[in-house]
């Protein structure tokens, strides 16, 4: 999880900060939602109100860190995918993945994405970073020939999105819903 760049280096002790309320807050938002207290996220993280504070001046630039690093994650989970699993497994295993992180993440994406403009450079670099992990798994996918030529990256982003919100309310349906769009999207020989 990255800080934001301040044009210097962050001491250590004061980016285990930033990484302890991050993950806090990330907690406390799948707990609660995104009007989870700001004193219980510093608690949590083990520090006072006002180091919460230096890091994060307001609700908003929180949801915003913990909107990207869930997102950098589930980028780099598609890159882990790929080395560790074959094409179509890692394609599988990962859109079975953005769809549970859509269910889970649902309310702070709304927050956040209510509260941004779409060109900030957040939202832009959260954008590319999951299109460009997308694009990866499909591409390896198509080449492998288990996935239809005719899908793109942002095909499979709605697949997923679309399935999380169809199943927030009623997660047991998620994997039939998976199986069933999988099974769309698979080669014919």
């Amino acid at each position: 999880m990255a800080a934001p760049s301040t044009g210097r280096p962050m001491r250590a002790d004061a980016r285990r900060n930033y990484e302890r309320i991050v993950t806090s807050a990330q907690q406390a938002f799948a707990e609660q939602g995104p009007d989870a207290p700001l004193e219980e996220i510093a608690r949590r993280a083990g520090v006072g109100i006002g180091t919460l504070y230096r890091h994060f001046p307001s609700r908003e630039v929180l949801v915003e860190a913990v909107y990207r690093s869930s997102i950098e994650r589930l980028s780099a989970r598609a890159h882990e995918l790929l080395e560790t699993n074959s094409a179509a497994a890692a394609f599988e295993t990962w859109l079975r993945e953005q769809v549970h992180w859509v269910m889970a993440n649902r309310s702070l994406a709304t927050t956040m994405k209510a509260g941004m403009d779409k060109g900030s450079p957040t939202f832009t670099l959260c954008r590319s970073m999951i299109t460009d992990a997308a694009a990866a798994l499909l591409q390896a996918a198509q080449d492998s020939g288990d996935i239809r030529r005719d899908i793109e990256p942002r095909d499979l982003l709605r697949f997923g999105h679309g399935i999380g919100v169809a199943c927030e309310t009623v997660p047991e349906a998620a994997d039939h819903m998976l199986d069933v769009t999988l099974d769309g999207m698979r080669a014919r020989n």
